[in-house]
């Protein structure tokens, strides 16, 4: 079973908290460092989903990840490449993806959640990676 990562820095936190009490410090993450001006056409092209516009299977998966498995597939939580350069360029291991189930189909299909670092920072792709939305939280 792999872990994402957010899941280990969210427990590690967690952790923190209840062992040192309310006055741990905990550092806000550095800020990422300029990005390129492929990499920021790339990211241009990364659109935008509401979480309640998501498919079911989606919430499925999203779900998942948060308790860290069990997963269906053996290529869930895997690193993901970013060779197509849509999401914005990071280090390698930075992506997770995993797969949305989908419905009749005899294999994985087409849909996946990509997961970066941050928190709740899940992408959302229909297409096999030809097109990503940023998965929207708060509508």
């Amino acid at each position: 079973m792999k872990i994402p990562p957010r899941f280990i820095a969210a427990s590690a936190v967690a952790a923190a908290l209840l062992l040192g009490g309310g006055s741990t410090a905990i550092a806000a993450p550095a800020p990422a460092p300029a990005v390129a001006s492929h990499a920021a056409v790339s990211a241009a092209a990364v659109g935008d989903i509401c979480y309640s516009a998501l498919p079911g299977e989606a919430h499925d998966t999203l779900d998942l990840i948060e308790q860290g498995g069990p997963y269906p597939y053996e290529q869930d939580g895997t690193v993901f490449s970013n060779r197509e350069g849509i999401l914005p360029d990071q280090s390698s291991g930075y992506y997770h993806e995993y797969t949305v189930i989908t419905p009749g189909s005899d294999d994985r299909g087409a849909r996946r959640i990509v997961t970066g670092e941050s928190n709740q920072e899940d992408y959302y792709t229909a297409d096999h990676y030809a097109s990503f939305d940023l998965v929207d939280y708060d509508c």
